[in-house]
């Protein structure tokens, strides 16, 4: 059987969301473009699928640059050794911080507005322009409860998330009906992954067992998503520990 591709972008540490998406694309028989930043960490991310009997390669990207974004799709359209062309998209890139409104400056709220919106719209207007004429496809955005509302600290950061929204909404509403699956998912509570261990270390023992979400749970909901018969599509989807209030 001929093995199809996917792409995901925005895969940073091996603990993070990104890797544990690649690997399991990668389980599932898809080459995985892993495309992020930092070449190191892309580089263990690829190793781990390839020990693992999977097939991945490493493609350094920064996905608020539209050349780089352009090259990845032109890589996942042609991706070699007899491969279909990419079916699979995940837009994954984020930042998040608080601070305080008076004190954000005008290139801090671009840079999160470039990194948590730019980056979906050029991900996801390229996946649109080369998917749409085959008929088929998922592209999946990951979103955070800062997409419906925002919180004191956060006004940088929700207005890049909740412009991440309307791009996959508006996105879903055009190509749907072309056979492209869009769809957003809000990720509602602190991400078991390298970053909250290494910065909040407290937190991560107060939220105790199963009070974070794992990164190989939400990565399995984003596999289910790409699995969805075309009758009954999935558009958004919220995810959130047990223990999360809401």
């Amino acid at each position: 059987m001929t093995a199809r591709t996917a792409i995901v972008v925005g895969v940073g540490a091996q603990q993070g969301l990104g890797a544990a998406l690649c690997r399991r694309f990668a389980a599932q028989g898809y080459h995985v473009l892993v495309a992020g930043r930092t070449e190191a960490k892309l580089n263990k991310v690829v190793a781990t699928i390839r020990a693992a009997g999977g097939s991945a390669e490493a493609v350094r990207t920064d996905a608020t640059r539209e050349a780089d974004v352009l090259r990845l799709f032109d890589r996942g359209m042609s991706p070699g050794d007899g491969r279909a062309p990419v079916d699979l998209i995940v837009s994954n890139p984020g930042n998040n911080q608080r601070l305080d409104f008076r004190e954000v400056s005008v290139e801090t709220f671009e840079d999160f507005w470039r990194a948590g919106c730019l980056s979906g719209f050029l991900v996801g207007r390229e996946a649109a322009r080369r998917l749409v004429p085959f008929g088929r496809g998922t592209v999946i955005f990951t979103g955070a409860s800062a997409s419906l509302r925002g919180k004191p600290g956060f006004a940088h950061f929700a207005a890049a998330k909740a412009g991440l929204r309307a791009i996959a909404q508006s996105m879903a509403r055009e190509y749907g009906p072309f056979g492209l699956h869009v769809a957003h998912v809000i990720i509602d509570g602190g991400i078991d992954g390298e970053r909250l261990h290494s910065r909040f270390p407290q937190l991560v023992q107060e939220r105790g067992e199963n009070g974070l979400l794992s990164t190989e749970a939400i990565a399995e909901a984003y596999w289910q998503l790409h699995c969805q018969h075309p009758s009954a599509w999935t558009q958004e989807l919220d995810l959130r520990p047990f223990k999360e209030q809401f």
